[in-house]
Parts: C-alpha cells; structure tokens; sequence
C-alpha cells in the first residue's frame, strides 16, 4: 500500500511529475498520465473510490473553468489555428481550445498527485521524515507538530466561547462594524490561550531536555527501502514512458514549441 512509503521520497515523487508537467502544452500527455495515475491509486492507494471521488470531483469544475477562461484569454502565441466562434469580443480557435484543454488535465493530474500524497501521509511521519532523510532541523520539525496537534484544541475553545458569548446573550454580528467587533471579541481570547500554550509547550521540551540539535537519537526510524524507490520508479517511470509516447507520436508540445 502507498501509505506505507516513506513520507520524504513519496513527496519528492509526486512533485517531480507536477513540475515537469507544468511545461506541457498538450493533450495527449497529461491526458495518459491522468488516466495512469487514476488507475494506480484506485488500484495501490487503498484509499475508498466513495472518499476519493469526494475530494476529486469539486476540483473538476474548478477545471472544466480553467479550461474556459483558458479559451478565451489565451495569448497569441498559443491562439493560432481555425477559428471556430466568438464570446463578445473573444474569439476562440483550435489553438485556444487546446491549450484550455490541456491545462485542465494538466490541473487534474496535480490534484491527483496531491490526494495520493495528502490521503495516503501521516503527518507525524511526514515530518519525522523530513527531519531524518532531508535533514529539517528539529526545532522546525517539532514546532509545526506542536502547532498541528493545537488546531483541535483551538476549534474545540472557539465553539465554547462562541456557546459562552450566547448564553450571555450576545447574538451574531450583523453589520460589517458587528462582524469586526466579534471577530476581536473572539480573536484576543484565543491568541491569550494560544500564547500560553506555546509557553508550557516550550518548558515542557526544555524539561525533557531538548535542545534542537541535529545530533539526537529518534525512537521512530524512518527508512528508505526498496519498496519506496520501487515506488519512485514507477511513477516517474511512467511519466517519462508517456513524455516518449507522446514524442513518437508528434503530440509532445513544450511552450508551444512541438516536437514532430
């Protein structure tokens, strides 16, 4: 299962074919990427299609109006070909609708790589692994953990105090002014409670004796093996078999610039 590979390599796998996707100007390659990477996490992720489909489907609009105003705004360099109709006074050509086209399934393989990263990562051991195989200094790494184990804490006080303010017969703001006024209302308690909870945080690391060194045993190990590099291999192995497919073919398009 893809949970089960090293946090640090599994972030610099995804993100090696989101930058080299970023140059690609056409169809046919992010198109077969998409369709890999698709079939890859419902087959390897183990993340549930119903969980997955969730998160995946809002980011299809977002797409499908990327595409949009990807037509109608794109620059005459990418614009050329037939034209084929007009919006007010923009007109939209092959080359616009490809270009729209593409960028869309260009921003659906990004999401799809980010979800296979960000639903298969604990987020301990992702920065445990940063800390230990990319060498992210302790008082980095513990200081965003410490942060992130806070945010239930504050969304816990911030509904209490919201409960708080109405049984003392405070309503919600109406107005901009009454808006404003709520938000210090609520912001100055939770910054105090937040400011005193960084503080015991800090004493109680330093009692522990914690000093941010660099030079410090760790009870989680967090190894590369085998199966993760196998794992990097297969992604970026199948974005380059894609990258010479579509060369092949003639469709690879890079700045507008086509290699035929």
């Amino acid at each position: 299962m893809v949970s089960s590979i090293n946090p640090a390599l599994k972030g610099i796998t995804v993100l090696i074919p989101g930058l080299l996707l970023s140059f690609t100007f056409d169809v046919f390659t992010p198109l077969v990427f998409l369709v890999f990477m698709i079939t890859f996490t419902l087959l390897f992720s183990g993340i549930p299609i119903k969980k997955w489909l969730l998160f995946f489907s809002p980011f299809i609009l977002l797409a499908l109006g990327f595409a949009w105003m990807t037509m109608l705004y794109t620059s005459d360099a990418f614009a050329g070909g037939e034209h084929l109709f007009s919006v007010w006074r923009f007109e939209v050509t092959t080359g616009s609708v490809m270009v729209g086209i593409s960028l869309a399934l260009r921003s659906l393989c990004f999401v799809s790589l980010s979800l296979l990263f960000i639903l298969t990562t604990d987020s301990t051991k992702f920065m445990l692994s940063l800390m230990q195989q990319l060498k992210l200094p302790p008082k980095i790494t513990f200081g965003i953990l410490a942060g992130y184990r806070f945010l239930p804490t504050f969304r816990y006080e911030y509904q209490v105090l919201r409960q708080a303010h109405r049984v003392r017969g405070i309503g919600r703001a109406k107005g901009i002014r009454e808006r404003i006024y709520q938000f210090r209302r609520y912001a100055i308690p939770l910054m105090a409670n937040a400011i005193r909870k960084a503080e015991r945080t800090a004493n109680a690391m330093e009692s522990k004796g914690f000093t941010g060194s660099a030079d410090r045993t760790h009870y989680h190990q967090m190894k590369i093996s085998r199966k993760d590099w196998m794992f990097f291999g297969v992604i970026n192995g199948a974005l380059i078999i894609t990258l010479l497919a579509s060369y092949q073919l003639g469709y690879l398009n890079i700045f507008g610039h086509r290699f035929v």
